[in-house]
């Protein structure tokens, strides 16, 4: 027997996102590379502001933060590369990344890190992997329900959270499910 790469984007994600978090610690201006800030801290004349629109998911706050999130990429991440590939899967990562950094540069004053939206955009994909041309699956129904209810309640606590974020990163991997469902695997 012998150890696979079996899944090179999640597993490399998750490799770079602990690097990066160690890093953090020893060399702590690194950490300002992986925010993205919010409204008017956001200059499109800074090229390295247009790079953190998108690596704020490879930074990460505390252990615990960063160890929730890598726990469901590991999880959800290897079944969704063998359903769509590692060049989909990194695509729709980028996209949901992307999308949620934007809307948090638009619409919002406080910086963003982590890669919660990923997380959500991977929960809301993996619960419609066996989607059915013209069903929708009552499991989806389901997490979207679940998830949708806790951040609506956990959205009234002050806990430094972005919620929109994880919002975002789950209306994306719904509309990648929808969208890939009615194409099929190529």
């Amino acid at each position: 027997m012998h150890i696979r790469y079996n899944a090179p984007v999640s597993l490399s994600f998750s490799l770079a996102c602990v690097i990066i978090f160690i890093l953090g610690i020893l060399i702590p201006p690194l950490r300002e590379l992986f925010v993205v800030p919010g409204g008017a801290a956001f200059s499109i004349a800074r090229p390295l502001d247009w790079f953190r629109l998108v690596s704020y998911v490879a930074g990460h706050a505390s252990w615990d933060h960063l160890l929730g999130n890598l726990s469901f990429i590991l999880l959800l991440g290897p079944v969704l590369e063998e359903k769509h590939g590692s060049q989909r899967l990194f695509a729709m990562m980028f996209i949901t990344a992307l999308v949620t950094g934007l809307v948090n540069v638009l619409f919002f004053s406080t910086g963003l890190l982590g890669a919660s939206g990923i997380v959500f955009m991977f929960i809301l994909l993996v619960s419609i992997t066996n989607i059915k041309s013209g069903e929708i699956p009552l499991s989806f129904i389901l997490v979207v329900t679940i998830y949708l209810l806790r951040e609506v309640v956990m959205g009234f606590h002050d806990d430094q959270v972005a919620r929109f974020a994880h919002l975002i990163g789950g209306a994306c991997g719904g509309m990648f499910g929808f969208a890939l469902a009615n194409r099929g695997r190529s």
